[in-house]
């Protein structure tokens, strides 16, 4: 496999009951402000797209957060894994759950108009006021 057909990349929840594999066609991770990521990971959700996802393990849960889209998560340490619309293949990723090393790289911030107001985005990436 060449850079240009992705990197193969692997990770896990916390305790190890859901594994997942796939390829990384991109490094970009990007860091998203809004209010549900915000609540379901508890500060900022960042992710970066998986393709060719195999998830392996029986304690993965997907809860519906909208009509769009649903988020992945362990069942038995409360991970938070995965987001993706509705009916597609193709994963968002938590990289804090991706096995070092990486090769991913933070190279932007979503959704800033809804970030909580206790922080301060404090790098010079780009921002989109919305997604």
């Amino acid at each position: 496999m060449t850079e240009a057909d992705g990197v193969e990349i692997a990770g896990q929840c916390l305790c190890g009951a859901v594994r997942f594999s796939g390829r990384r066609p991109d490094p970009e991770v990007v860091a998203c402000h809004c209010g549900q990521c915000r609540r379901w990971s508890g500060h900022v959700w960042a992710s970066f797209y998986l393709e060719s996802p195999v998830i392996a393990g029986e304690a993965l849960r997907w809860y519906r957060s909208s009509a769009e889209a649903e988020r992945g998560f362990c069942s038995t340490c409360g991970t938070s894994l995965f987001w993706r619309p509705v009916g597609r293949e193709t994963l968002s990723v938590s990289p804090g759950a991706v096995d070092n090393p990486t090769g991913l790289e933070l190279r932007s911030h979503i959704y800033v108009a809804d970030k909580g107001d206790y922080y301060r985005i404090a790098d010079d990436l780009p921002q989109q006021a919305q997604g």
